[in-house]
């Protein structure tokens, strides 16, 4: 990762408090919940899969969502919504992003070190 993608995120840990918007309960969520994780059955209805359930925010999967894209993305976003409001959301989404990232880093290099960079200063100018 470049020094000013370091030093990013490291002002998105530093303002963390400030960042996360209001305090959420925890929900269980599915924890690696990408478009190939998401299956379509005939009809059009959903089947999620492969989950690595646990509780955390309910915005980190909704952001993990749109960091890969998702058939119907809009539809299901819409839905989510409407049975749970989550005032904000849409501004915090590259502090959700920010995460997986920073793991897909680690893991397949660079190009997602420059992301996470972009997606901490994208955190710090929605504030």
């Amino acid at each position: 990762m470049a020094a000013a993608d370091v030093r990013a995120v490291e002002r998105v840990c530093e303002a963390l408090p400030r960042l996360a918007g209001p305090a959420q309960p925890p929900a269980v969520i599915h924890g690696d919940l990408w478009s190939g994780n998401v299956l379509f059955a005939a009809g059009g209805r959903a089947r999620v899969v492969d989950p690595a359930a646990q509780g955390g925010h309910p915005e980190a999967d909704l952001a993990m969502l749109e960091l890969f894209g998702c058939p119907h993305l809009e539809r299901l976003l819409a839905a989510y919504e409407e049975v749970r409001p989550l005032p904000g959301r849409r501004e915090r989404v590259p502090l959700h992003q920010l995460h997986p990232l920073l793991v897909h880093a680690v893991l397949f290099g660079a190009g997602y070190g420059a992301a996470a960079g972009r997606a901490a200063r994208e955190a710090l100018a929605s504030a």
